[in-house]
């Protein structure tokens, strides 16, 4: 299979050996058939489009509308398979594979809702082909990935991109200063057309930048190019060795891609040299070479794979390759896995149309863990595209490199550069008084980070402050001023991969104000606290731990039902139950008085009780008399509202014993 600008070097079958026209294909052109499985992509569609008004039976007929599909779809033309599979359905063409494709190629341009259709009926149709989960899970989550992307930055390479197809970039020196790609611009050396795209056979070309940052103007490669297709470059760690691969033509056959390999002396590159690691008659190509030289990967379609193209592995065996390896499930699937690129730390980076992805080629990085299981994930956006991203490499030590990709540009497939900025996070907050909302000013706030620095700052006029942070560090913002208590706020930078800044409020709470304690419960006529009290009686112990030097009185409150002096009795040991409780998170009794008000103080209706009743106006003081006018269900209501828990400040200069 050819993915629109992977061209022969991408997906191999163009140059399998061409499977002879089937004699039982009664009825059907036979240039059009042998030109798909040849992989003329390019020729074929026109010879199947003129052979369709030819062929009476309707089964014919629509198997070769799927096969037009097929030939858009590999050449990289979405759009056009779309139409043509949705042809192949109308006409019932009775495949499985119609579903699966119908759905990729609707993926390719972003039509996610259609394609988790198809792909469920492929599901249905095929349930042990994990394609099928993957293109559901791929249409279901796409949106997502898209709206929120990476980091990274990418933008269009146009000082190496022309309007033919140009992928493929490999670093060429150890500063990074020359890049060579793959091209079917006119200045390549081949002068034939490719029957799978209509263009011309690819060459290896290059560009340097000079001091001032920019790129020369891209030329062919003369030492390492052929009349054949070459590219897919890959150089060993010291620059001097190349692995490329090269797809030779014979006449009137396609013969096989080969690995080769050329070492440079004194500049020059010598003849490139086939590599053997596979027989002459099948296909190797794609090489990746670890940074030790010790292992060479590489993309075949060869017996004993997975899918239709694999990943591949040999070893150096004292000067000469051993066996190779196929990496198995973790990395290959029944789809194509294309293009492998080791990084300079040894993580391997490849393409994929069959995991879960954005559509077409995805770019995946794969890891090994500790016990030397792959583990691998997909770079997602904006790296990753709804059409096919492959073909990345990266600067050593630094987030930053070049991939190709068939996105919208000037041309078909272009290469792109991305970089990820360094990670900048900042918080912007505001002081404010709890009950009045007021903006504070004069406040001081104290960052305390994770990584054991801290950083001061004061509340200007408008009660703001502003700290820069770090990646990977959990903050807590604590706020003082003279007549409140400290209050604090938490945000933290780690796991973010995206620069950001938040926005946070301290609320304070004023020393000369009584301060309820929200959802404070007992069991009726009962002083036992229950279990979902001790969230707020938890934070009143934070409060207490960050403010040392203040005592409190904890305030306990009934409603007006029952007798007072019961209700007197019961609020008493309530406020005691809260104090025991915080005695034994280890807040010193001394800093600590109980008092039970009963019925006696009737809560008196603010603003913030307001926010929660609507039928209660401010000022409204809740007495037995003013309650009982009230509807029945209001009357709870206010009931609740006086059951409370409370608790006020009596000093500010208490001083530690210990």
């Amino acid at each position: 299979m050819i993915h629109k600008g992977l061209t022969i070097l991408s997906v191999l079958l163009l140059f399998l050996s061409a499977n002879p026209v089937d004699g039982q294909r009664k009825g059907r052109d036979a240039r059009a058939n042998a030109a798909y499985d040849a992989g003329e992509y390019y020729v074929a569609i026109d010879l199947f489009k003129k052979s369709y008004s030819k062929v009476s039976d309707k089964a014919a007929q629509a198997e070769i509308v799927f096969k037009i599909g097929e030939c858009y779809r590999i050449i990289g033309e979405p759009r056009q398979a779309a139409l043509w599979y949705r042809k192949a359905l109308m006409q019932d063409y009775q495949s499985p594979d119609l579903y699966l494709r119908y759905g990729q190629s609707l993926m390719r341009y972003g039509r996610h809702d259609e394609a988790l259709e198809q792909f469920k009926l492929y599901k249905d149709l095929v349930p042990d082909d994990p394609r099928g989960d993957w293109g559901i899970e791929s249409a279901r989550i796409a949106e997502e990935w898209l709206d929120n992307p990476t980091g990274y930055v990418v933008e269009n390479m146009r000082y190496f991109n022309s309007f033919q197809r140009d992928w493929c970039p490999s670093y060429a020196d150890e500063d990074y200063m020359e890049v060579y790609f793959t091209s079917t611009r006119e200045d390549s050396q081949g002068d034939a057309t490719h029957g799978a795209t209509g263009e011309s056979f690819a060459d290896i070309f290059s560009s340097s930048m000079d001091r001032k940052g920019k790129w020369s103007v891209p030329v062919p490669v003369e030492s390492l190019n052929s009349e054949f297709e070459d590219g897919a470059t890959s150089f060993s760690a010291d620059f001097n060795e190349l692995y490329m691969t090269r797809c030779k033509v014979g006449k009137n056959q396609q013969l096989a891609c080969q690995i080769y390999f050329a070492r440079k002396d004194n500049g020059i590159w010598s003849e490139p040299e086939p590599v053997s690691i596979v027989g002459d008659s099948i296909t190797a190509a794609h090489p990746a070479i670890s940074p030790d030289g010790q292992t060479l990967y590489f993309v075949s379609d060869m017996p004993g794979g997975i899918g239709e193209n694999d990943i591949w592995m040999v070893n150096d065996e004292g000067g000469s390759w051993g066996s190779p390896k196929n990496l198995g499930e973790e990395i290959n699937t029944q789809g194509n896995e294309l293009y492998p690129y080791v990084h300079p730390d040894g993580t391997l980076y490849f393409s994929s149309d069959s995991r879960v992805g954005l559509g077409g080629l995805d770019i995946f990085r794969a890891k090994r863990d500790e016990i030397g299981n792959w583990e691998v994930d997909n770079l997602k956006a904006p790296i990753n595209s709804t059409e096919d991203d492959f073909g990345i490499v990266f600067e050593a030590g630094s987030e930053r490199g070049f991939f190709s990709s068939s996105r919208k540009g000037r041309g078909n497939d272009e290469i792109f550069s991305f970089v990820l900025p360094p990670l900048e996070f900042a918080v912007n907050g505001v002081v404010r008084d709890d009950r009045t909302n007021d903006l504070l000013e004069g406040a001081k706030v104290t960052a305390v980070g994770s990584d054991g620095i801290t950083i001061e700052s004061t509340t200007d006029e408008e009660g703001s402050f502003r700290f820069m942070l770090k990646p990977s560090t959990d903050y807590v913002f604590i706020a003082g001023l003279e007549g409140y208590l400290r209050g604090k706020a938490r945000e933290s930078t780690k796991g973010l991969e995206q620069s950001r800044e938040f926005d946070v409020t301290v609320y304070l709470s004023s020393t000369a104000r009584v301060i309820e304690l929200p959802n404070i419960f007992y069991d009726f006529a009962k002083w036992d606290l229950r279990p979902e009290s001790m969230v707020s009686l938890d934070n009143l112990v934070e409060t207490l731990n960050d403010n040392p030097n203040v005592t409190i009185e904890l305030m306990s409150h009934t409603d007006s039902r029952g007798a007072p002096a019961d209700n007197m009795e019961l609020s008493q040991k309530r406020a005691q139950s809260v104090v025991d409780y915080l005695i034994s998170k280890g807040i010193a009794s001394d800093r600590l008085q109980a008092k039970g008000y009963g019925e006696s103080q009737p809560k008196v209706v603010d603003d913030k009780i307001l926010n929660d009743y609507n039928f209660l106006k401010a000022g409204d003081v809740l007495t037995e008399s003013f309650i009982n006018q009230l509807p029945a269900v209001q009357q709870e209501q206010a009931h609740q509202i006086n059951r409370r828990t409370e608790f006020k400040v009596l000093s500010t200069d208490y001083i530690p014993k210990d």
